[in-house]
């Protein structure tokens, strides 16, 4: 775990992302993000598109394989389908963050939680509210990033959703190695514990 340290830089965007809501920007190479658990236990869902070229995405398989483990940490480096560095998380302030959750819809939420969710907004929502500003569509939201979200692996290789492992004003930096576009949703879940079942704002600082 390494320790935070203020954002380095002239700070070039700060914003509140509201609990449940969708964020879109664009970062230039070497441009650095903190997101900040304002009130902890807060999953970020989080995709990145090359702003030049989005045919060229975050890969979760890619980033996997170069890395040889399913959890990203400090020194992780995000990889696109092309195999290149996309951004590297450079500081986090909690143990690890998961690849494998994957984001929740309103057919996923159905088939856990049963047909009274199905008309509960969800990250998959937010993620095409957000890409419609680019052109891009459902077939463009590949398996995504839960920063702060606690997905263990149990012995039997069953996935677990337990609570978060974050707490109030914890934070994660992730760098910018190419131009890029960063789709959120600040997960809005309430049917299990990722969110603590009360979902809550986030904070996007942006340096350059």
């Amino acid at each position: 775990m390494s320790p935070m340290q203020d954002p380095n830089g002239a700070v070039v965007h700060d914003a509140i992302v509201p609990a449940r809501a969708p964020w879109l920007h664009r970062l230039k190479a070497g441009q650095t993000l903190r997101i900040v658990d304002l009130e902890g236990n807060q999953a970020v869902d989080f995709l990145l598109y090359a702003t030049d070229d989005d045919a060229e995405r975050y890969s979760a398989q890619d980033t996997i394989a170069a890395q040889r483990n399913i959890f990203l940490r400090a020194g992780s480096v995000l990889r696109s389908n092309e195999g290149r560095a996309m951004m590297t998380i450079v500081a986090t302030s909690v143990e690890y963050h998961d690849t494998i959750g994957g984001a929740c819809s309103c057919e996923s939420n159905t088939l856990r939680y049963g047909m009274h969710t199905k008309a509960q907004h969800a990250c998959v929502d937010n993620f095409l509210q957000a890409n419609l500003s680019d052109g891009r569509g459902k077939r463009d939201i590949v398996s995504n990033i839960n920063f702060f979200m606690n997905v263990p692996v149990e012995p039997d290789g069953a996935l677990g959703i337990v609570d978060g492992i974050s707490a109030p004003g914890l934070t994660v930096d992730v760098r910018a190695e190419m131009d890029v576009t960063v789709v959120v949703s600040n997960c809005p879940q309430i049917n299990n514990p990722c969110n603590g079942f009360t979902p809550t704002p986030v904070r996007m600082i942006v340096t350059a």
